[in-house]
C-alpha cells in the first residue's frame, strides 16, 4: 500500500484515534527498508510498499498492532463535545477577526489568552 494508503487505514483502523503525520510515517517506511523489512517500487508517481519474509516475520512475533490500543477506553461522546465546543470557539473567534474593529480583535484575542490560561489552571485543580 502507498504511504498516504497506511496513513488512512492505521486513523480507520484506531477509530480515529490515531492518524500519523506523513512526517513520522515516511521516515519511519525508509528506516524499514534500509533495515530489509519492507520493499517498494514505484506505482504512478508514487510508493508502493511490500512486508518482505523477515518483515512479515517480525510483524508476527511484535506485539500488538499500536492502533488497537490508541481507540480503547475514548470517551467518543466527551471527544465530539470538546471537538464541536472548540471549533464554535475558532469559528467566532474568526467571525470577530474578520470583521470586528482593531478594538473587538484585542478584546477577542485577550479572551483567547484568559481561556487558555483558565484551562490550565483546571488541570492545576486551582480553577
Amino acid at each position: 500500500m502507498h504511504g498516504y494508503e497506511m496513513i488512512q487505514e492505521i486513523a480507520e483502523r484506531s477509530g480515529g484515534a490515531w492518524k500519523p503525520s506523513p512526517g513520522s510515517v515516511y521516515p519511519t517506511l525508509q528506516l524499514l527498508e534500509d533495515e530489509g523489512l519492507i520493499t517498494s517500487e514505484s506505482e504512478g508517481g508514487k510508493k508502493l510498499f511490500t512486508l518482505t519474509d523477515a518483515g512479515r516475520a517480525e510483524a508476527e512475533s511484535g506485539a500488538d498492532a499500536p492502533w488497537e490500543d490508541a481507540g480503547r477506553g475514548v470517551d467518543w461522546e466527551a471527544m465530539h463535545e470538546i471537538r464541536q465546543a472548540g471549533s464554535g470557539l475558532m469559528e467566532a473567534f474568526g467571525q470577530v477577526w474578520k470583521t470586528g474593529s482593531a478594538e473587538q480583535r484585542q478584546k477577542a484575542i485577550a479572551v483567547i489568552n484568559d481561556a487558555r490560561k483558565k484551562l490550565y489552571l483546571i488541570l492545576a485543580d486551582e480553577g
